[in-house]
């Protein structure tokens, strides 16, 4: 039996923002998922160049920094530009060209606000994960030796497959590495081990509630992007109200 000294970090996982206040946010690093779309917008914009992004929980307060500072702001409400915004959250859209050097203000309808959340619940760090960056985040994880909440921001408080599917990845990966006492962490990886060969063609198969609205919108090309792994793969932090590249 490992002493207490050495005993394994936890590793928990959390299918919705509603559930997180039944976790020990303040003991944890928490992970931030929203695959579709803003955590793949954030790993891929700052892959690309940017300066870092402020997330924010408001399109109210987005509009207002964009006012204030020489900032793009961008968001997006229910899978579209918010009102009031140039730019969404599509991740093709940030190219290095586009972005290099350029601080971004982000809102979106699940991510900022969950990420506003943990800090809220004095969370230990807040890092951004996606399959665009799954190994980064990995082997950040692994290395740290700390509790480990992986945070779905699912969709408007409904859990997603998506985000489910990301926090399977993860387990799968760092499983060892961790103690685990968690179903939400068995029903990740389960559903993970059973999509992982086409992750598209599952989300498909099963009619997802967020890739039949974003095919709707004829967002194919985001979905794909959104659920290849590693075309981004930089570890995302958040510090003093930004998020950088570590």
């Amino acid at each position: 039996m490992k002493s207490e000294k050495n005993k394994l970090p936890s590793l928990n996982t959390c299918l919705s923002p509603s559930l997180l206040h039944l976790y020990d946010v303040n003991r944890s690093i928490v992970v931030i998922i929203d695959v579709l779309r803003a955590t793949s917008t954030i790993a891929t914009a700052l892959y690309n160049g940017a300066k870092s992004i402020i997330p924010v929980d408001s399109v109210a307060e987005c509009i207002k920094l964009g006012k204030q500072m020489d900032v793009i702001t961008a968001g997006e409400r229910d899978g579209k530009i918010a009102d009031g915004l140039k730019y969404g959250n599509t991740p093709l859209h940030y190219t290095r060209e586009f972005i290099k050097g350029k601080t971004l203000v982000l809102t979106t309808t699940n991510g900022t606000r969950l990420l506003h959340m943990a800090l809220a619940e004095g969370a230990l760090g807040v890092i951004t994960g996606s399959f665009c960056n799954l190994s980064a985040v990995c082997h950040y994880l692994e290395t740290q030796n700390k509790n480990v909440i992986l945070a779905c921001a699912a969709w408007k408080d409904r859990v997603n497959i998506e985000d489910t599917l990301f926090a399977g990845a993860v387990i799968s990966k760092i499983k060892k590495s961790f103690q685990q006492n968690c179903d939400a962490s068995q029903i990740a990886e389960t559903l993970y081990l059973e999509a992982k060969n086409d992750l598209f063609g599952f989300m498909k198969n099963k009619k997802a509630s967020h890739y039949m609205r974003l095919m709707g919108y004829g967002l194919e090309a985001d979905i794909r992007y959104c659920l290849t792994a590693d075309n981004a793969n930089a570890l995302v932090v958040y510090e003093s109200g930004r998020l950088f590249l570590h």
